[in-house]
């Protein structure tokens, strides 16, 4: 039986598709459109999938939307009726996109898909949420809790997941969401608004946010405060409106209430820069003040985030008596919150969707499909996140001969390997393309860009010459699992799932730091742990360059250029090489170095 998931339309738009219940390809439009965060109907995603099934759209049992358009577009007629006439541009613009292609969903499916019109369902979009995180946990029962912006009128829900195995004599699937946040009331959004506020991209740059609150300290709390009131008796918050326009405007997520309590926002393209990131300019006293209240800022919303998600997570630990706690939506990439939720909370066990966006809804919509709508027991547990497109030797041959580039084969591998990590040690920069890219947003070994950890300086390297991207933000160590707690300050961390995707940030120990500086942001780390079973190749490079340093840890961020998606192709790969002063470039068993 073949299920496929559809999410599209809002942001990165992406397709799953199971057989017989497991997951076997996945894939974000943007990896074959080259468009950051490209939020059309997948069309390249999902010829991929039916490629690599080898099937026709016409022998898929199902195909799964991620949502309810009629109810999303229910939400956008009362929203912007009760706020006209400001809502004006928000209708206008709604009505144009809504009534040319959204609300035609099944229609469109059906036509670009081949599927037959009685075989398109539709889930809830925070059900496709619950259903990504707790059918693809290795979980039997958990609490379910689901935080982002709004999928129709939903910003958050609550619930309990149970779940029958194929093993098991009796039972059944079922996710039972019993309380949720209603628009305009959002964590997700009120994260945004601060995220435009600071001078980033709203559905983009909230990392950023993330990655500037190390800088500052939290000092504007108490007017954060007054922006959300928690209910810890009941797990519910609520936002003043009076200083958001996200729920009537189409351009502006605040208003002048918002900036007459913190001041002037932050322009787009203004170098950011503290004592503590640039202390070499600090003769440039009144902007490295403005900058360092800017993280000030960033800190504070950063720290009633995590403050309202442990409250919302005490609620739900205290009404479910669970020990295991799923979650997905886009706040669930707030990898510093999640760290304090498994710390701070009664919860022994997290386990985070790794495409805990709008993208992974497309999977869950089709598990949601499987085990709920079909009543079918379980079998699968999600092993890793490798499940977009792969290339083969052959093909990563044929395309360097076609551009004539020089490059090293290796047919012991080892070999390759050693190269790689003796050229990590000597500071070279190495773009690491192998096998079939990740699912989510996080570069996890097969479209990595790996440097060496141990010195800032390597940090300022691939920050400026490679990523061409500000100088605040952090790199990512992956480290060997069986080594991770010598290093992080993480309880059992290779007991735990979340390392194995990037989902959750870990104080680094006081006596490490040192020895990794490049990856040491602020004293903590976006910690991989790594096991060879997952990714042989991934880890013997790892491994190697432990053996050469005595230190276990590679710097790794994603094989791509500012404001481009990560790579996909063996093209995508040396586009990126040639632009950028990526030293290596490694593609499967091939090895092309940079001419001197």
């Amino acid at each position: 039986m073949y299920i496929l998931g559809i999410a599209c339309f809002y942001h990165d738009a992406a397709v799953a598709l199971l057989k017989d219940g497991e997951l076997i390809a996945a894939a974000m439009e943007e990896r074959f459109s080259r468009k950051k965060h490209d939020n059309s109907f997948p069309e390249q995603a999902i010829e991929y999938c039916l490629r690599f099934a080898g099937i026709q759209g016409a022998d898929l049992d199902y195909v799964v939307f991620y949502e309810k358009p009629l109810v999303k577009f229910e939400r956008i007629l009362l929203s912007t009726l009760a706020t006209f006439p400001s809502s004006l541009d928000v209708w206008r613009n709604s009505m144009v996109s809504w009534l040319k292609e959204k609300l035609w969903i099944k229609n469109l499916i059906q036509s670009k898909v081949g599927v037959r019109y009685d075989r398109v369902l539709f889930c809830d979009h925070h059900m496709s949420h619950a259903a990504s995180a707790f059918f693809a946990s290795p979980f039997r029962e958990a609490a379910v809790l689901t935080v982002d912006g709004v999928g129709e009128w939903t910003t958050t829900t609550l619930g309990v997941a149970r779940s029958k195995w194929k093993t098991d004599e009796s039972g059944q699937n079922e996710i039972e969401l019993f309380q949720e946040q209603r628009f305009p009331h959002s964590l997700g959004l009120l994260y945004s608004a601060f995220t435009a506020y600071l001078g980033f991209r709203v559905n983009n740059g909230e990392y950023k946010v993330m990655g500037m609150a190390p800088y500052g300290q939290p000092r504007y709390v108490d007017k954060v405060r007054k922006l959300i009131r928690l209910n810890p008796d009941d797990g519910s918050f609520h936002l003043d409106m009076s200083y958001f326009s996200y729920h009537h405007s189409a351009d502006q997520s605040y208003n002048h209430a918002f900036v007459d309590l913190f001041g002037e926002p932050r322009h787009p393209e203004s170098d950011f820069f503290t004592m503590l990131t640039n202390p070499e300019r600090s003769a440039e006293k009144a902007m490295m003040d403005e900058n360092q209240r800017y993280a000030d800022i960033a800190a504070s919303i950063q720290t009633v985030t995590e403050e309202a998600l442990i409250s919302i997570a005490l609620y739900l630990h205290k009404k479910t008596n669970q020990k295991k706690l799923v979650m997905a939506g886009g706040v669930a990439l707030n990898t510093k919150a999640n760290y304090r939720l498994l710390n701070e909370t009664p919860f022994e066990e997290i386990y985070i969707q790794p495409a805990a966006g709008d993208d992974g809804g497309a999977l869950g919509a089709a598990l949601w499909a499987y085990h709920i709508v079909l009543g079918k027991p379980r079998d699968w547990v999600m092993p890793h996140a490798y499940w977009g497109e792969g290339y083969t030797d052959g093909q990563c041959a044929d395309f360097l001969k076609s551009r004539d580039i020089q490059y090293e084969s290796f047919a012991d591998e080892a070999q390759l390997l050693d190269m790689v990590a003796d050229g990590l040690t000597r500071k070279k920069v190495v773009g690491f393309f192998q096998g079939r890219f990740e699912w989510g947003p996080r570069a996890l070994g097969n479209r990595s860009i790996l440097a060496d950890p141990r010195t800032e300086e390597m940090k300022e390297v691939v920050n400026t010459k490679i990523k061409f991207r500000e100088p605040f933000r952090p790199f990512a160590p992956v480290i060997l699992r069986d080594r991770a707690a010598e290093y992080f300050d993480y309880p059992s961390v290779q007991e735990h799932e979340a390392p194995r995707y990037m989902l959750m940030v870990a104080p680094i120990k006081a006596d490490q730091q040192d020895k990794i500086q490049a990856v040491c942001h602020q004293g903590t780390g976006r910690l991989q742990a790594i096991e060879r079973e997952t990714n042989p190749r991934y880890y013997g490079v790892i491994e190697r360059f432990g053996q050469i340093t005595g230190v276990p840890i590679v710097l790794n961020t994603s094989f791509n250029l500012r404001g481009e998606p990560i790579v996909s192709s063996p093209r995508d790969a040396w586009n990126t090489f040639q632009n950028s002063d990526i030293d290596y470039l490694v593609l499967n068993t091939f090895l092309v170095r940079k001419p001197k």
